[in-house]
């Protein structure tokens, strides 16, 4: 996805404010529309103005949009963000997956090689000691 450096979403802030649990409630009552801040802020057990950091943070991370209308702020939400979240996650994923599997590879290579060396010490006939001729010493 290319951007511009203006519109650019930083993944950072996208996954810190992805890691509060308010502000994911908050995400989640937006995907259902939008929705007037003092809206957004009943369900919580928590202050206004607690509720409004959280946004900032949302804001910040580009995953609401907030609009005036009249005295009201009204939010949105963003998908964006999220998109670029998970692009990136499943890049990872892909990555690290191919990572591991040549690893399991080369781990399993070497367990049949070894497994090979032992059969072959097995199967070959169990080798005498050289007896040492010994020298009188008198």
């Amino acid at each position: 996805m290319a951007m511009s450096e203006a519109a650019r979403i930083d993944l950072g802030d996208t996954l810190a404010a992805l890691a509060d649990p308010t502000r994911r409630a908050i995400l989640q009552r937006l995907i259902r529309g939008q929705a007037r801040v003092t809206a957004l802020a009943e369900p919580f057990d928590i202050s206004l103005n607690a509720v409004s950091k959280h946004i900032r943070i949302l804001e910040r991370a580009r995953l609401v949009q907030r609009r005036r209308v009249g005295r009201e702020h009204v939010l949105t939400f963003n998908p964006a963000p999220l998109d670029q979240a998970a692009a990136w996650i499943a890049a990872q994923r892909a990555l690290w997956t191919a990572r591991l599997d040549a690893l399991d590879a080369i781990l399993t290579a070497e367990d049949a090689a070894r497994a090979a060396e032992a059969a072959a010490a097995e199967a070959r006939p169990a080798a005498r000691p050289r007896l040492r001729a010994r020298r009188n010493r008198r």
